[in-house]
C-alpha cells in the first residue's frame, strides 16, 4: 500500500518542470516587450497559417467565426478608454473640456501587450482546434462572414461616434508631442 507522500513525489517533478517552463516563457515574452513591430509581423505569421490551413482543409467555418468575435471583442477593448468618460459622468468628474481642466492622457482598457498577446494565443488556440475534425460543422459559410461584417460594422460605429463625443482618439496620430524643456534663450519669441 502506497503511502500518503507518493502522490507528492510523481507530481514535484511535472511542478517544478511547469515553473521552470513558465519562468523561460515569461523570460522570452518579457524579452518581446520593446518589439512590437516583430511581435506583430510574428502574429501575423501565425495568423497566415491558420488562415491557408481553413483554406486548404475548407471547412471549420464556425472556428473561425468564433475567432473573429473574440478578436472583435479585444478590438472594442484595445479601441476603448480605461475608464469610460460616460459611467464617469455619473460619478462628477468628466473629460476635460477646456484648457484649464485637467490634462487626462487616453489609458486603454487592453493594453497593447496585453491585445497582441490575447490575439496570437486566439490565432493558435484557432489553430489547434482545426486540428479535431468533430469541430467542423458543416456551414454555410458566406451567411457567417455577412453576419460577423455587419456586427463589425454596426460595433465600429458606434465605437467610432462614442470617440467623437467624447473626443478622445486612441493611437497617437495628430497628437503634440513633447520634446523635454527648451531653455530660455533658445526662445524664438518676436518682440
Amino acid at each position: 500500500m502506497e503511502g500518503p507522500g507518493s502522490d507528492w513525489t510523481t507530481a514535484a517533478p511535472l511542478a517544478k518542470w511547469r515553473s521552470e517552463f513558465s519562468r523561460a516563457f515569461q523570460y522570452y515574452l518579457d524579452r518581446s516587450t520593446p518589439h512590437p513591430l516583430q511581435r506583430w509581423l510574428g502574429t501575423f505569421a501565425v495568423a497566415m497559417i491558420y488562415v491557408l490551413r481553413v483554406y486548404y482543409v475548407k471547412g471549420f467555418y464556425v472556428v473561425s467565426y468564433g475567432l473573429g468575435i473574440y478578436v472583435l471583442n479585444l478590438l472594442i477593448g484595445f479601441l476603448s478608454p480605461k475608464i469610460d468618460p460616460e459611467l464617469e459622468a455619473l460619478g462628477g468628474a468628466s473629460l476635460p473640456t477646456k484648457d484649464s481642466d485637467e490634462f487626462k492622457p487616453f489609458i486603454r482598457r487592453l493594453p497593447e501587450f496585453n491585445f497582441w498577446y490575447s490575439i496570437t494565443k486566439a490565432f493558435i488556440v484557432a489553430f489547434v482546434l482545426t486540428l479535431f475534425s468533430v469541430l467542423d460543422v458543416p456551414v454555410f459559410w458566406p451567411i457567417l462572414l455577412c453576419y460577423w461584417v455587419v456586427l463589425f460594422v454596426l460595433t465600429m460605429k458606434r465605437q467610432i461616434l462614442h470617440m467623437i463625443k467624447h473626443k478622445y482618439i486612441p493611437f497617437d496620430l495628430g497628437k503634440q508631442r513633447y520634446n523635454g524643456k527648451k531653455s530660455a534663450g533658445t526662445s524664438s519669441r518676436k518682440d
